[in-house]
């Protein structure tokens, strides 16, 4: 595996957040919204502090730092592990890319501003989802590809030599 080409990808992901998220900060206010399409999607600036949904805010911001530290340390050892791994199939690596990236761009978010900055704000009907930005975005499709790909590749059963 030539590392340099793949690289790109994660880099890619995370340039994309960043410059995502430098755009939105020098538009909007925090809670101020921009409407996209009325009634369907908008801009509107918010910080989650928490984790996933605006979980765990309830914790001290000392513990959070601890934990979200720790995690994110964690996961960008092991699947950057998977990532680099010269055995893993190119699919995975595309999935795992894109996984790092976003979850660079989400650690970056939490050591600069101890939150995460969200701005696409979807509502379908009557249900109004969570704001999310670009790095969770890139996670979601890197976990859904990593998945597919385990359910449907063929699984490959070691081969017993026989004397």
């Amino acid at each position: 595996m030539r590392r340099l080409p793949w690289l790109l990808l994660p880099a890619s992901v995370l340039a994309l957040d960043l410059g995502s998220k430098a755009w939105i900060l020098s538009l909007l206010a925090e809670g101020e919204s921009k409407t996209v399409i009325k009634g369907f999607f908008y801009l509107t600036l918010g910080f989650n502090r928490g984790a996933i949904f605006g979980s765990l805010t309830w914790l001290p911001d000392a513990a959070r730092a601890v934990l979200f530290g720790v995690a994110g340390l964690v996961a960008l050892v092991y699947f950057g592990r998977l990532f680099l791994a010269r055995e893993t199939p190119s699919w995975d690596r595309v999935s795992l890319g894109l996984i790092l990236g976003g979850a660079l761009g989400n650690g970056i978010d939490r050591l600069l501003r101890h939150a995460v900055v969200d701005f696409l704000d979807f509502v379908f009907g009557t249900w109004h989802y969570w704001t999310f930005n670009l790095a969770d975005s890139f996670i979601l499709v890197g976990v859904v590809l990593y998945l597919l790909r385990m359910l449907l590749a063929p699984k490959i059963e070691p081969q017993i030599k026989e004397n």
